[in-house]
């Protein structure tokens, strides 16, 4: 897993007065999963869609979402799980692994299509926003590819050319929005070969990208409990809000 149970985004919160409420979300396939929606009442230009490391909806998520609503864009975080662990709250000790490895690239598309018609509801043009960790940072950067003409995908350390999702390096012909990509340097389970090799693969393929490294930082240095990397997370939000600025 990425964070601890008691890990916290490693941002201030802003001044934005928001709203905050859970919610249960239903798929196309029928299927219902878990969310968190965090917003404004005078709704944000933007909005995005945060998905999680392998845990699925946890409170570090839960939180995230809420940093981006005070910071000026409405959010929701999604659950990948409830086709096969169902609803509810899960202990932190829960075994996710098994259902990590039930996640298909098409079950994991139409929640996130899920959540991005919700926040599109009354405004179609609104320009819409991926944002995942880790296994969630791979899933991000497939929704590029998915059809559902987002405005840009923001993974951390996502696995480029991980086997069991397909590969999203495999995919970068069919993305249609901006990557960014925000990795560690040292980081053992994803190389500088494999950074490099999604970095060439995005630009022969004509997809508008950012990859950066951060030299020395870990997997999950976004993460409050890493002090050390204190900048390198600062930097790395200011990043994913600049880009979003950008590409709205």
């Amino acid at each position: 897993m990425c964070f601890d149970h008691d890990s916290e985004p490693p941002i201030a919160a802003g001044d934005r007065s928001i709203t905050t409420h859970d919610l249960t979300m239903t798929a196309r396939d029928g299927n219902q999963f878990m969310a968190f929606e965090a917003y404004d009442e005078e709704r944000s230009r933007a909005a995005i869609v945060v998905l999680p490391d392998v845990r699925g909806l946890f409170q570090f998520y839960k939180d995230l979402a809420a940093r981006f609503a005070q910071a000026g864009h409405d959010a929701i975080a999604i659950d990948y799980f409830g086709r096969t662990a169902g609803l509810g709250e899960r202990s932190n000790d829960w075994d996710f692994w098994p259902h990590v490895h039930d996640t298909t690239i098409e079950g994991v598309r139409d929640d996130v299509s899920a959540a991005v018609n919700r926040v599109r509801a009354g405004n179609p043009d609104r320009p819409v926003f991926t944002v995942g960790f880790c296994f969630g940072g791979s899933n991000s950067w497939h929704q590029a590819a998915n059809g559902l003409q987002l405005s840009g995908v923001v993974g951390f350390y996502g696995r480029p050319g991980r086997d069991d999702d397909g590969g999203v390096i495999g995919r970068v012909g069919g993305m249609t929005c901006p990557v960014l990509a925000l990795m560690g340097g040292d980081d053992p389970s994803i190389p500088q070969e494999a950074i490099d090799e999604f970095e060439e693969a995005l630009n022969d393929a004509g997809v508008t990208n950012e990859v950066v490294v951060y030299p020395g930082a870990p997997h999950s240095f976004f993460d409050r409990k890493y002090e050390d990397f204190a900048r390198e997370s600062t930097d790395a939000w200011s990043r994913v809000l600049a880009f979003v600025e950008v590409n709205s």
